[in-house]
């Protein structure tokens, strides 16, 4: 199965925890990294008093279902230490599921396509690099891209 899976941090090394990360979901059995946008340095959405973040997105391809998915995500986030204590705070590291292929899920844990990343230029626009036509299995972002105000990101130069 296809994810686009989106990263997130903004707490200490946030290109080394990016790294990291990719690494983490590589090591992962049957599952790997196929694609993977520029990072880009982005304004916190939702609660501003603290740093900007890196985020990149990336294409997956796994053997997992898409809760098992979730549940290495989660894995991965703990493994670095998240603490979950401020919605919307700072974060050593957030991994998002945006999109499971063409599935649709609704349950208790788990809302795929992700229910707000059309609100999230920081997704859509690294989204762009991996699907330049902004078509994303089926869905066209550049319309939810086109209605965002600020949000502002930038592509990291490479170190």
């Amino acid at each position: 199965m296809e994810y686009i899976l989106s990263i997130g941090t903004n707490i200490g090394d946030r290109k080394a925890n990016i790294d990291k990360c990719i690494d983490c979901i590589n090591l992962l059995p049957y599952t790997d990294v196929v694609n993977q946008s520029r990072i880009y340095e982005t304004e916190p959405v939702g609660y501003a008093r603290q740093e900007n973040f890196y985020n990149i997105i990336l294409k997956v391809e796994s053997i997992f279902e898409p809760h098992e998915m979730l549940g290495a995500c989660l894995g991965i986030e703990a493994g670095f230490g998240r603490l979950r204590t401020v919605r919307y705070g700072p974060r050593i590291i957030d991994i998002d599921i945006i999109f499971a292929e063409n599935e649709k899920i609704e349950s208790r844990n788990l809302l795929v396509p992700h229910p707000r990343y059309c609100e999230r230029r920081f997704i859509l626009e690294p989204m762009l690099d991996l699907f330049p036509d902004g078509m994303v299995y089926g869905t066209n972002i550049m319309p939810f891209i086109e209605k965002l105000e600020g949000q502002d990101v930038f592509p990291v130069e490479e170190q």
